[in-house]
């Protein structure tokens, strides 16, 4: 064999561990991030997990950002499995959202550190993003996104069709509903609700995690319908003040 076919074949060996080690990184960050929360799960913790020194990290890695990004794409790969299994497309688009909705929803509580990493991604910036991540990971994030978006998307497209859902710019809406479903299982990580029983005197009370989850399904489909809803209601009671 000559010394170049040698050479391509210690470069692909190289290449094949690269990938396992970075596989064995991420593997390693979510089972941490499971046990403990995204805000406990140190770099140190993670190289003992897969055995190796932390400096390896970042010969993988840019960053922690950057290993905490593509953690995110194995959720985001997970979760868009579990939305392909419960989007029956023999039902209603109503009936089709609201079995996303709560695939998502539950998958957010049986994984509450998905729910802290993809809170975390939203409250940067595209620059800021774009300075912690490196263009391949931003692109493989931006399509591990796209997938279950996407199946959203779907079916309000055929909501829409058959005037259920209010004619809404469909990639935005479902981007809007995810946001909006993250930001509601939020309370539920946090376990808390605050109400005033008179000025200056706050009360926090228990968030009971069915409630959340039950309002947060309802807010989808309420959204997702939005000023069909309304016209519906005026046509009502339009309909009631003429037989009157």
């Amino acid at each position: 064999m000559s010394s170049a076919l040698l050479a391509i074949g210690r470069r692909r060996t190289t290449a094949e561990r690269r990938r396992d080690r970075e596989r064995d990184i991420i593997r390693a960050t979510r089972e941490l991030f499971d046990e403990r929360g995204t805000i406990d799960a140190q770099i140190d913790d993670i190289a003992k997990r897969v055995g190796i020194n932390k400096a390896l990290i970042y010969r993988h890695f840019a960053g922690k950002e950057e290993l905490f990004a593509l953690t995110l794409v194995d959720y985001l790969g997970e979760l868009d499995d579990r939305l392909a299994a419960a989007g029956n497309s023999r039902r209603t688009p109503l009936n089709r959202l609201k079995d996303l909705t709560e695939a998502f929803v539950d998958f957010c509580l049986e994984y509450p550190a998905f729910t802290d990493c993809a809170m975390s991604l939203l409250r940067r910036t595209g620059d800021e993003l774009f300075g912690e991540i490196t263009e391949p990971v931003m692109v493989k994030l931006g399509t591990a996104m796209a997938a279950p978006l996407d199946r959203i998307a779907q079916v309000l497209d055929a909501g829409q069709r058959t005037g259920v859902f209010d004619e809404v710019d469909t990639a935005y809406l479902a981007n809007h509903l995810y946001t909006q479903t993250l930001g509601s299982l939020h309370m539920a990580r946090v376990g808390l609700i605050v109400s005033g029983s008179w000025p200056g005197h706050p009360v926090v009370h228990h968030a009971d995690v069915g409630t959340v989850r039950s309002t947060a399904i309802t807010a989808t489909l309420a959204t997702a319908v939005g000023r069909k809803a309304l016209t519906t209601k005026k046509t009502r009671s339009a309909r009631a003040g003429e037989t009157s």
